[in-house]
């Protein structure tokens, strides 16, 4: 294992020393937030891929197609129609926008403040996000260095926390840049063709599966509706995506690079289930199918290859990771400390200007130290995962989107929508069990018809805020006077 440790730790090495060149690159908010708004297509396409690709899609992606064959792409299926539908239909609109989280975008369309209610529901999303990413690198690093749990996740969470940290979204874009590059060769020009050549080929895996295991819709049709309900939509509306959106140079980047990287997500989940079909012919009877991953590198991969594959691993854990952690700490410090600072500063407080690069550093540590706290402290991934989906699903989705598609919305529709999506899917997880469907389906449908009903019911939101959220839906900058805001708030 000695090649193999060895390559790791050149890889660990490389992400400190980005996140210090990034740090020399970070002077403002706008390059420690997103990146200056300056990634090219190439860049971009990348850093977005490398982001909705975590550990989940690809220890996850093949741990599905060891348990359902094929149709175990599903669910890294429906991620990359999600971003291929943001790509194509909303990130020119909502690059445009130049705004640095999803609350502000909300205050810009309803003319209210967004902050302390959507900002929470977001901020809870990002945490739990980055808690289960960094919860995978106890599974990686157990692999590689036969480590317990709780030394694995500081580890793999001390490094991500040090070098977003320093660089901001400058040092996170060059490392999720190499993440991409070590991730494609990695796991689709290495673990996919070795995988296939070990289990026999494509005509012994039919021999030794069941036929269901080449069934396209075998996981089943209810299951792939609701991945669709919560990654496919999940990627609308996600802040750690929409950051990403906002570090494009331009429309057209935003939707030519994204639509790339969701048509390489298609791939890679595709690439995930034959993987982790080609393992359940090698290895029928594993205790779990999620080892599927580790037990097919662990044994049939060459000296230096398995490092390799292993590496893009924990790329793919890192990069969702670290893209999680500084959207938590935007919203965090943007639309929540920074309310309530300002309304201590409308009270009398110290209005003194303050460094926001350092402001921002601040809060991305102390995010991250909590975000390595809970994970030691929480055991069920699944379960915080689907939490957090169904929270931002549930409350956000509606307004969001209503926001962007129908001008008869309101602030006072989108509050309602915000607090009884979410109140009801909290309440329906706590009645049918949190890895229930349910909760999804009505918490969704009671935010929808609440929004829909209170938007018709108050007075339409004042043609002033409208006229401002068109101009800068066209690239435009409004006027202070026509950007005022209103008392309420979403």
């Amino acid at each position: 294992m000695a090649v193999d440790y060895a390559v790791i730790v050149v890889y660990l090495a490389g992400m400190l020393a980005m996140g210090w060149w990034g740090m020399r690159r970070a002077k403002s908010k706008s390059e420690f937030l997103v990146a200056g708004r300056r990634l090219g297509p190439w860049m971009y396409s990348g850093t977005m891929a490398a982001i909705v690709l975590g550990g989940a899609s690809t220890i996850g992606g093949v741990g599905l197609g060891y348990k359902y064959g094929l149709s175990g792409a599903w669910m890294v299926l429906t991620i990359g129609l999600g971003l291929l539908a943001l790509s194509v239909f909303f990130s020119a609109r909502i690059a445009r926008l130049k705004v640095y989280t999803v609350s502000e975008m909300l205050d810009l369309r309803y003319g209210g403040r967004a902050g302390i209610i959507s900002g929470v529901v977001m901020w809870a999303y990002t945490l739990m996000l980055a808690v289960t990413s960094t919860i995978a690198y106890a599974t990686i690093f157990d692999v590689l260095f036969d480590v317990n749990r709780t030394v694995a996740i500081v580890l793999g969470g001390t490094i991500v926390v040090a070098y977003s940290t320093l660089g901001g979204m400058w040092s996170i874009t060059l490392t999720d840049m190499v993440q991409f590059v070590v991730k494609t060769i990695g796991v689709l020009l290495l673990l996919l063709p070795i995988a296939v050549v070990k289990a026999g080929g494509f005509s012994e895996m039919k021999a030794q599966l069941p036929t269901e295991y080449f069934d396209p819709l075998g996981i089943g049709g209810e299951t792939i509706f609701t991945y669709v309900l919560i990654y496919t939509f999940g990627m609308l509306i996600g802040q750690d995506i929409w950051q990403r959106v906002f570090t494009a140079r331009s429309d057209r980047t935003a939707r030519w690079g994204g639509t790339v990287a969701g048509t390489y997500c298609l791939v890679y989940a595709i690439a995930g289930a034959v993987i982790g079909t080609a393992a359940k012919v090698m290895y029928p009877d594993l205790a779990s199918a999620d080892a599927a991953f580790a037990t097919i590198v662990k044994d049939e991969l060459p000296m230096g290859v398995r490092g390799l594959v292993l590496a893009a691993a924990l790329a793919a854990v890192m990069s969702t990771s670290s893209g999680a952690l500084i959207a938590c700490a935007t919203v965090a410090n943007n639309d929540i400390w920074s309310r309530l600072r300002g309304a201590v500063v409308r009270d009398g407080g110290s209005g003194e200007p303050h460094d926001e690069v350092k402001g921002n550093r601040a809060f991305i540590l102390i995010m991250g130290i909590g975000v390595i706290l809970i994970a030691i402290a929480l055991n069920d991934v699944v379960e915080a995962l689907t939490v957090a989906y169904n929270l931002l699903v549930g409350g956000l989705l509606v307004p969001i989107l209503g926001g962007l598609l129908w001008r008869r919305g309101t602030a006072a529709g989108a509050l309602a929508a915000v607090c009884v999506g979410g109140v009801a899917v909290i309440g329906l997880m706590a009645y049918y069990g949190i890895l229930a469907n349910q909760p999804i389906y009505y918490g969704l449908l009671s935010s929808l018809t609440v929004y829909v009903v209170v938007s018709l019911a108050t007075p339409p939101t004042d043609a002033a805020v409208l006229a401002a959220w068109r101009e800068r839906l066209a690239g435009r900058e409004s006027s202070p006077s026509a950007a005022s805001t209103s008392p309420s708030g979403v």
